[in-house]
């Protein structure tokens, strides 16, 4: 199957990144994909608010169920009884982190953009802003495109456009791509399942404020 270069597949969540990432697409390609997921999130509302924004921004928009990642590991944003961590704890990941997601998650885009022909493939993960999340990090993407490439005899692309920016250049970023109060108030980015500006006290929401806040002050 020839791969089509003007179409790009967007892992998408409906959070700030990932909708920031689907409108950086909408910019950079003629024709755009998205690829939800569920994987036993707590907040799977989340699925809806990026349908929702997918249709809205007329792009083609798909749901998959991998609902087994969520029972591979112990963390905090599958299991309902797992105390949410508020900091990395020092030396290790927050239990936020859900083990093997990304690796799952673009390894299962690129099967499904190689039966759709597309070979570029967006994703909204920084090392800057990471978490501790080690499948947020540059030398993982690499690899991994590696080995996809190798695995499939393809030639994909994995994208990071904030791959080296933080929340406050992410806020800019949405800005200059004309979308900035959509990702504030149609996006859930929040732990805790609230839309918009969240709960205020996870660790996303904090991450989240300060960069809006640090972005507006600068306007």
């Amino acid at each position: 199957m020839k791969m089509n270069r003007e179409v790009a597949l967007v892992v998408f969540s409906g959070g700030q990144d990932s909708t920031t990432c689907l409108f950086w697409a909408k910019k950079n390609f003629k024709r755009v994909v998205a690829l939800s997921f569920l994987y036993g999130q707590k907040h799977s509302n989340e699925v809806e608010l990026a349908r929702k924004i997918a249709l809205d921004a007329d792009v083609e928009f798909h749901l998959m169920d991998v609902s087994f990642i969520g029972t591979l590991g112990q963390n905090s944003l599958t299991d309902t009884t797992i105390k949410m961590d508020q900091d990395k704890p020092e030396g290790g990941v927050p239990n936020t982190f859900v083990p093997g997601r990304n690796l799952f998650f673009l390894s299962i885009a690129a099967v499904f953009a190689r039966e759709k022909g597309i070979n570029h493939i967006v994703t909204g993960v920084s090392q800057t802003d990471f978490s501790g999340y080690p499948d947020c990090r540059d030398a993982f993407i690499k690899s991994l495109n590696v080995t996809l490439n190798l695995a499939m005899d393809e030639q994909f692309v994995l994208h990071t456009p904030l791959m080296w920016i933080d929340k406050t250049e992410t806020w800019a970023l949405a800005d200059e791509l004309g979308v900035l109060d959509l990702i504030r108030n149609e996006t859930l980015t929040c732990y805790n399942g609230i839309q918009g500006d969240g709960c205020g006290e996870c660790p996303a929401c904090k991450l989240r404020r300060e960069g809006l806040q640090n972005y507006l002050s600068q306007k």
